[in-house]
């Protein structure tokens, strides 16, 4: 590396004084805190038991209420690798996790006094693979 002549003592102090305190560097967490009633919650539920993602979603649902979120973007996945399609004993339709979430949901009295409403995501945001819980305002 070659040095640049005009660097000199000042140049390198004011870096460090602005390493100290970068005033200009947008800190993203912090401004996504400040701005949070106006984004999307999102949280993907690949992998978890059905009993697992119940209690997750839950915990969400209050957590994100108590925050001021408008909205909870919960990805299950459409079920198609699921192993239980294939198990006699389960119902292919509540064995999935796209439709035994929201059926917990729909049946918990607590949990519907925080929601407007349920609804399928767009195409863009996982289409059947995910939906969208609206929260209600506190």
């Amino acid at each position: 590396m070659i040095k640049d002549p005009k660097e000199n003592k000042s140049n390198k102090d004011h870096w460090e004084e602005y390493l100290k305190d970068p005033r200009d560097i947008v800190d993203k967490e912090n401004l996504e805190i400040k701005k949070k009633k106006n984004l999307i919650f999102k949280f993907d539920l690949h992998g978890y038991s059905i009993e697992n993602a119940n209690k997750k979603v839950e915990e969400l649902i209050f957590d994100c209420h108590r925050n001021g979120y408008k909205e909870i973007l919960v990805i299950t996945g459409k079920g198609m690798h699921s192993k239980k399609v294939n198990d006699v004993y389960s119902s292919s339709k509540y064995s999935t996790l796209r439709n035994t979430v929201k059926e917990y949901i729909q049946n918990n009295a607590i949990l519907k006094s925080k929601i407007k409403k349920i609804v399928e995501a767009p195409k863009n945001f996982g289409g059947e693979g995910a939906f969208i819980i609206k929260l209600s305002v506190l």
